[in-house]
C-alpha cells in the first residue's frame, strides 16, 4: 500500500507594518508604548509577543490570543511558535486588561511562570510579561513575579 504524506512549509508571513516611534526595547516602558500603540481600540483582551533581536530591536509583533472582556488564553506552545517562526533572541509577552485595571490575576502570574521555564528550555530570553490598562501598565518582571 503506497500513501501520501504532505510536505509542508511553515513560515512567517509580514501583514502589515506599525508605525511607531520605538525600534529598540530599553525598559518595560518602551514595550508598554509599543504594545499601547498596537493594542489601541481593541475592546477584548489580547495577548501579544514582541519578537526582539540580539540588540533588543523589535522585528515583530504578533497577536496570539484574543479572549473575552475579562480572560484570554495564553499558552507557552503558541508563544514559542511565535519566537521560533520569527528567530527571536529574546520576547515580551504583553495583555491588556479592557476593565483598564492593569494588576495582574494569579492566572498570569502562572503564565509568566510557565512561560519563563519554556523559554529557558528553548534557549529564547523571557524578558518581560507587561499588562496593560487605561494609561499604565504592569511589568511582571519589575514585580519579581516571575
Amino acid at each position: 500500500m503506497s500513501y501520501r504524506i504532505p510536505v509542508v512549509k511553515v513560515q512567517l508571513v509580514r501583514e502589515r507594518t506599525l508605525h511607531t516611534e520605538v525600534l529598540q526595547i530599553r525598559c518595560a516602558k518602551d514595550a508598554a508604548d509599543l504594545l499601547q500603540a498596537y493594542l489601541e481600540g481593541v475592546d477584548r483582551e489580547h495577548g501579544v509577543v514582541l519578537i526582539l533581536d540580539t540588540k533588543h530591536k523589535v522585528r515583530g509583533i504578533q497577536t496570539v490570543s484574543i479572549g473575552s472582556l475579562d480572560a484570554s488564553i495564553l499558552h507557552p506552545r503558541e508563544i514559542l511558535k511565535v519566537a521560533i517562526l520569527g528567530n527571536a533572541s529574546g520576547i515580551i509577552l504583553g495583555h491588556n486588561h479592557p476593565s483598564g485595571d492593569p494588576e495582574p490575576s494569579p492566572e498570569d502570574e502562572i503564565i509568566s511562570q510557565r512561560l519563563a521555564k519554556a523559554c529557558q528550555l528553548m534557549g529564547i530570553d523571557f524578558l518581560d510579561h507587561l499588562i496593560l490598562g487605561d494609561g499604565g501598565f504592569v511589568s511582571l518582571k519589575e514585580r519579581g513575579l516571575f
